[in-house]
């Protein structure tokens, strides 16, 4: 099993940027794909990125060009990176497997509005 909490969430303006990141705890970190997630209110839950162990990369088509996934396996972290922020980025941000594992933490809420 692995505990994830995510951090770096808050309010910030059209155009603007923040930095999440998702603290990790388990045996499996390491070797284990990990995907940044968002659910806005009123829709379902949504992969944004993921990443593998060994730094591999994928984004969702409304978030390329402006967020970069990385990790640190040394410090069992991973980071969400997120520039020219939209008011559609609005959402509660998870992370979490990929594949997803079926449970879920409380997130970190980013709010882009002007």
């Amino acid at each position: 099993q692995v505990q994830l909490v995510e951090s770096g969430g808050g309010l910030v303006q059209p155009g603007g940027s923040l930095r999440l990141s998702c603290a990790a705890s388990g045996a499996i970190f390491r070797i284990a794909t990990m995907g940044w997630y968002r659910q806005g209110p009123g829709k379902q839950r949504e992969l944004v990125a993921h990443i593998t162990s060994g730094g591999s990369t994928n984004y969702a088509d409304s978030v390329k060009g402006r967020f970069t996934i990385s990790r640190d396996n040394a410090k069992n972290t991973m980071y969400l990176q997120m520039n020219s922020l939209k008011p559609e980025d609005t959402a509660v941000y998870y992370c979490n497997t990929y594949p997803a594992y079926p449970s879920w933490g409380q997130g970190t809420q980013v709010t882009v509005s002007s």
